[in-house]
């Protein structure tokens, strides 16, 4: 009987790591990025993100000694932001805050970890 519940509690003991790490309500803060372009170079960076109440999020990045900037909204895990190009970047926000983004129509991927 012991092992019968030990058994049917594994999957809880290692899911409860996973389950701890939520969807962060604000994803203001700054951020390490790592990403590649669209020629499959590799860029690293640093990005600053703004979310205010009004749900308007202000992107500042910081790669390769340029600046860029833009403005995106956010619905629920999804973040668009206009940045000035033909297609804007789009993140999915990770469980613990870490986001994933593409840019360039999909050419281009990038990370930001705070």
């Amino acid at each position: 009987m012991i092992a019968r519940r030990l058994v049917l509690a594994l999957p809880l003991l290692f899911a409860a790591p996973v389950m701890a790490q939520e969807i962060p309500s604000d994803i203001s803060g700054t951020y390490r990025v790592e990403g590649r372009n669209p020629d499959g170079s590799a860029y690293t960076g640093q990005l600053t993100v703004v979310e205010s109440t009004g749900g308007a999020v202000a992107f500042a990045w910081i790669v390769a000694k340029q600046s860029y900037a833009g403005v995106g909204t956010r619905d629920g895990r999804v973040v668009t932001v206009d940045w000035g190009a033909d297609t804007p970047v789009v993140y999915v926000i990770m469980p613990g805050g870490k986001m994933y983004g593409t840019w360039a129509d999909g050419k281009a991927l990038e990370r930001a970890v705070k």
